[in-house]
């Protein structure tokens, strides 16, 4: 596509404020500029570190070099959000800034908000006088959510929005109703607004579980060094959310526990977690390329928010159904190797911690989609199978997996801006077709796959097993133990 044919997707009448400008802030800067119209003379980047600041300079955007911090952020922010007229739009793509109390100013200036995790002040997820569960993501996200339930409705703030959490919420809405119409299920599909509908719906196709199911192989020039962490977006982002405990959306087909798992003891209860770092836990998983393959159960999330949006309750408020959720994530090969060299160290991180950019990549994709598992078709994956070389044609300062981050948080953007008064919502509460609709043409072949593969297959081995043999698609079968 030609320069000048991408769509215009609205107008930011207001300053822009990007907190952030590290793989996915320089990312998304450009697919800014190809579909808003705004006054460039009020946007301002805000970022610790200047290492990138040229490609602000020759675009003669405002640089700040200075962190957001629990003490600034409120007189340092005010006056960038409120600068002159219309209604200003903050893109908060940093870390170790509460994504709280950032859409909290905002939704009082009247601002616009939007993020990809909910993501704490600085020092949170290292906090050795905290316990593990109020470590945990479902921790985060109830903030949040609490914070929707005293004020709600107001100035639109959109919550973990990016690849995933964000897209893949989408994705599971599109492939529901894919599911359905190939099952010849007849039914309506439920309005952009109707939980229970949707709820309801997977309940209907039997659906037992999804995992956010992604594989990796973007491939580098030259072989990694030792002692540095090499990954294809945020190493500090992922060294952070590594470390959490795992933690998935607990489903009621679920009839085995592990050990160490733990439940949260207020809000949803829609989820449980282990006492284990989830980069540290591995499960068993599939995507269309590789096939069967080993997955972390990292934290996320949309393994929280998926299986609380999809519970079905009774009359009386209980529980009838609800899908086990979670995060499948197997990274390039260099940052499974990073993994490996940090957990070997005692889980200290390597001095040297490097994004891996379009230039030092030499080929691969990355596959992210879900897989929709326990229905009369086994399972179904759906997706975005992004290419590196496809990536390069569609945008520049960024690779595949970035790509997918940076075209989503554009999709959030358009949403927020024809839904003002929204109020704080999740990408599960978005209308995903007009989303997807803004987002496909960035994210290479969007496919669904079904699959004959459960975690049963060639088990048992040459060595016994506790699995679970009635039931293919029990946690028990899945966790790699």
């Amino acid at each position: 596509m030609a320069k000048n044919d991408w769509p215009v997707h609205g107008e930011i009448t207001g300053p822009i404020v990007m907190i952030g400008f590290g793989s996915i802030g320089r990312g998304t800067l450009p697919l800014l500029e190809r579909h808003f119209k705004y006054d460039k003379s009020r946007m301002v980047v805000i970022d610790p570190s200047d290492e990138h600041r040229s490609l602000l300079d020759e675009r003669g955007i405002r640089f700040v070099q200075s962190p957001v911090t629990r003490e600034n952020y409120k007189e340092f922010l005010t006056p960038l959000l409120t600068e002159g007229e219309g209604q200003g739009f903050c893109v908060n793509l940093s870390v170790d800034t509460s994504s709280l109390d950032l859409m909290k100013l905002c939704r009082k200036l009247k601002v616009l908000y939007i993020d990809t995790v909910v993501e704490p002040w600085l020092g949170f997820y290292f906090d050795k006088t905290a316990d593990n569960a109020s470590r945990t993501n479902y921790a985060l996200r109830e903030t949040v959510r609490q914070e929707k339930r005293r004020n709600p409705g107001g100035t639109t703030a959109v919550s973990t929005c990016g690849a995933n959490p964000g897209m893949v919420s989408w994705f599971v809405k599109q492939g529901l109703v894919n599911l359905a119409g190939d099952l010849g299920v007849d039914v309506k599909e439920p309005g952009a607004e109707d939980r229970e509908g949707w709820a309801k719906l997977m309940k209907k196709l039997g659906v037992k579980g999804i995992h956010i199911a992604e594989r990796d192989t973007q491939r580098t020039k030259d072989p990694k060094p030792m002692n540095v962490f090499w990954n294809t977006w945020s190493v500090e982002g992922f060294i952070s959310e590594g470390l959490q405990p795992a933690e998935l959306g607990w489903g009621t087909h679920e009839n085995w526990k592990p050990k160490n798992a733990r439940k949260q003891k207020k809000g949803c209860k829609a989820a449980i977690f282990l006492e284990q770092p989830g980069a540290n836990t591995r499960v068993r998983t599939w995507c269309p390329t590789p096939g069967q393959q080993y997955g972390f159960l990292v934290t996320h999330n949309e393994s929280i928010s998926i299986s609380d949006y999809y519970t079905v309750r009774d009359r009386k408020g209980k529980v009838v159904y609800r899908p086990t959720c979670h995060y499948a994530y197997h990274p390039c090969n260099d940052a499974v190797l990073s993994l490996h060299e940090m957990f070997g160290a005692g889980g200290k991180a390597q001095p040297v911690q490097h994004v891996l950019d379009e230039n030092e990549l030499v080929d691969g994709a990355d596959e992210l989609g879900v897989l929709i598992y326990g229905h009369e078709k086994n399972a179904y994956w759906f997706g975005s199978q992004l290419s590196l070389e496809e990536t390069r044609q569609l945008a520049p300062y960024q690779n595949a997996t970035g790509l997918q981050v940076s075209s989503a948080v554009i999709a959030g953007m358009v949403w927020a801006l024809e839904n003002p008064e929204a109020g704080i919502v999740e990408a599960d509460e978005m209308d995903y077709r007009r989303c997807l609709e803004i987002q496909r043409p960035y994210l290479g072949p969007v496919k669904g796959y079904y699959t004959d593969w459960t975690p049963l297959e060639g088990r048992p081995g040459l060595f016994p097993e506790d699995i679970d043999e009635k039931d293919p698609w029990q946690f028990r079968n899945i966790l790699v133990r």
